[in-house]
């Protein structure tokens, strides 16, 4: 299986078959559709010889048939054989673009399969020839919104408005104006989001103001880009979600990146602070820290901490809720210092490496995008204290300044992880202890990871 979750088979030249819907070790038919030199892709037609991994998918829009619905890839795969095809491709990747074999390999972090979506963005498509509005995800392979009835994978109180989603807004005047609305639950409230792109009526608000009472919502509306969403009416209660085993609290806007799993992300940064062994005396730097949900745990543990992003906008949000644990303390433990600082991560150099000062441990959960710059400093500094042929020169003020010691690193993506941990094993003077999946999104081919490095002796 690869990495979109395409069944992988080889004709007897030797010639690459990618086949949807396909499961390691089964015996199928199928019919290409694309074809080049080195590889096809195909549809599967029929199952001879079924993987006893095979499982009845438990979403009816689920599928390859024409207007399946695109969320989900995996459902036809036993949720734990997810879980090792995953691990799977992240030691595949770790090996094959970053030559790198970790130590160990942690065991899995996974919980409850279904129901576990709490941020999702649905498309919304009044299709005035059958005279209904479609709210859903795409269907495979295509633009068009899947008539989803159900969706198991979101929470049961938000599957069961879909269908009442629909018909609000086809009884909108604004039905053709409204391409999407983003949910994002908190612990204790549920938010949707309605894009608008023109200005909503009196009595559209009135309709969406009887809709929140109706179901226990609350509506913000987007009339342009996410930092224009605005609650409909003031007064409602904030969105958050609580790290209990940290005594912390995070708030957070519904267009604010938050782990679509809640309760996956509670184990995740469990595991990723008793991975990074923090002492009460060090000083730890969150890399890309959002808004705070590494940083406020980890000050919970360390003498200081700092916390680095690109946006200020969620650097003043990290602030505010710094501030708001900091004076609800639990039993008089007060929060280590910590600072918050604006920087493009994206763009950064051994000078301004060497000018956040030394730090023990360093927690990074980039995007997509990885942490190559971040890491390149960090080996341009290493291979400069060796004297490599080529090395730049070492900045101003480096002779004090020390690497982490240990670096755990949280990833979305195991391609850019494998090519970082490369740099780090190879130029950066480090060793790969410990690597293992997080399956935050179950049913779809997205492989989230953690990696903890050491500095070698």
């Amino acid at each position: 299986m690869d990495m979109e979750a395409q069944g992988v088979a080889h004709r007897p030249d030797g010639k690459v078959v990618f086949i949807d819907g396909a499961l390691p070790g089964e015996w199928v038919s199928a019919r290409t559709r694309r074809s080049k030199n080195q590889w096809e892709q195909a549809d599967l037609t029929a199952v001879h010889s079924a993987s006893s991994q095979r499982v009845p998918p438990r979403c009816p829009h689920f599928g390859l048939h024409e207007g399946a619905c695109g969320g989900c890839k995996m459902q036809h795969l036993e949720a734990g054989a997810q879980v090792a095809a995953k691990q799977r491709a992240l030691e595949d990747l770790l090996w094959h673009l970053g030559k790198v074999r970790p130590e160990t390999v942690l065991p899995p972090i996974h919980g409850p399969a279904w129901g576990y979506r709490y941020r999702a963005r649905l498309s919304v498509r009044h299709v005035a020839k059958k005279g209904t509005v479609l709210v859903g995800f795409h269907e495979r392979k295509s633009r068009y919104v899947a008539d989803m009835r159900t969706c198991k994978i979101l929470p049961p109180h938000v599957d069961a408005l879909l269908l009442p989603l629909r018909a609000l807004i086809g009884a909108m005047a604004a039905r053709d104006t409204c391409p999407q609305i983003e949910l994002a639950c908190g612990d204790d409230v549920t938010v949707l989001v309605l894009r608008h792109l023109q200005p909503l009526s009196a009595a559209d608000e009135r309709l969406l103001r009887a809709f929140a009472a109706e179901h226990g919502v609350q509506w913000w509306l987007q009339p342009k880009g996410p930092d224009t969403a605005h609650p409909l009416d003031a007064g409602g209660a904030p969105l958050a979600y609580r790290l209990a085993e940290f005594g912390i609290t995070i708030a957070f806007r519904p267009t604010d990146f938050t782990q679509v799993n809640p309760q996956i992300n509670r184990v995740l940064v469990g595991r990723a602070l008793r991975l990074l062994r923090v002492g009460r005396h060090e000083r730890v730097i969150d890399w890309f820290c959002g808004l705070g949900n590494f940083t406020l745990p980890i000050a919970t543990r360390a003498g200081s901490v700092l916390g680095v992003e690109g946006s200020g906008a969620l650097i003043a949000r990290a602030r505010e809720n710094f501030a708001s644990n900091q004076a609800l303390a639990l039993a008089g433990q007060a929060l280590a210092a910590t600072e918050f600082e604006v920087s493009n991560l994206f763009e950064m150099t051994p000078a301004q490496l060497v000018a956040r000062g030394n730090a023990e441990r360093w927690l990074v959960d980039p995007p997509r995008e990885g942490a190559f710059a971040l890491f390149k400093a960090l080996a341009d500094i290493h291979q400069a204290r060796l004297g490599a042929e080529g090395a730049p020169p070492l900045p101003e003020d480096a002779a004090s300044w020390q690497a982490p010691r240990r670096i755990v690193y949280v990833s979305c993506n195991p391609a850019t992880l494998a090519r970082d941990a490369g740099l780090l094993v190879h130029q950066a003077g480090y060793r790969c202890v410990a690597a293992g999946v997080v399956n935050m999104f179950p049913h779809t081919a997205h492989v989230e990871s953690m990696a903890v490095f050491e500095r070698a002796a």
